[in-house]
């Protein structure tokens, strides 16, 4: 898997690492409002489907929408961090090309 490359460079505009625990808990009240509507019922009610955003908000998930990363793009963004974050020509390049590594297997 270390040469495994992403098909199309979509990232989510996060700090986050996952979103696991923000579906976590959405899933958990979904399931809460569900249960609470089939227990209200009488024998011949008919439930009505709980609606995604009555019990959560996309935006109050930690990450806030996605954006295409433009392939031709990352190695001058890759050139730019390496630029700002190292002194030495060696290690400039030794971190854009980790930087690139990451992008391309994300």
């Amino acid at each position: 898997m270390s040469r495994s490359r992403r098909k199309t460079p979509i990232f989510g505009h996060t700090t986050a690492r996952s979103e696991a625990d923000d579906k976590r808990l959405w899933h958990k009240r979904w399931r809460s409002r569900v249960r609470d509507q089939l227990a209200t019922l009488g024998p011949y009610g008919d439930p009505l489907p709980v609606h995604r955003q009555a019990v959560s908000s996309i935006w109050n998930m930690a990450k806030d929408g996605k954006h295409w990363f433009d392939p031709r793009r990352q190695r001058e963004v890759a050139e730019r961090i390496a630029a700002r974050r190292s002194q030495l020509q060696p290690e400039r390049k030794a971190l854009q090309a980790r930087l690139l590594a990451k992008w391309r297997t994300k």
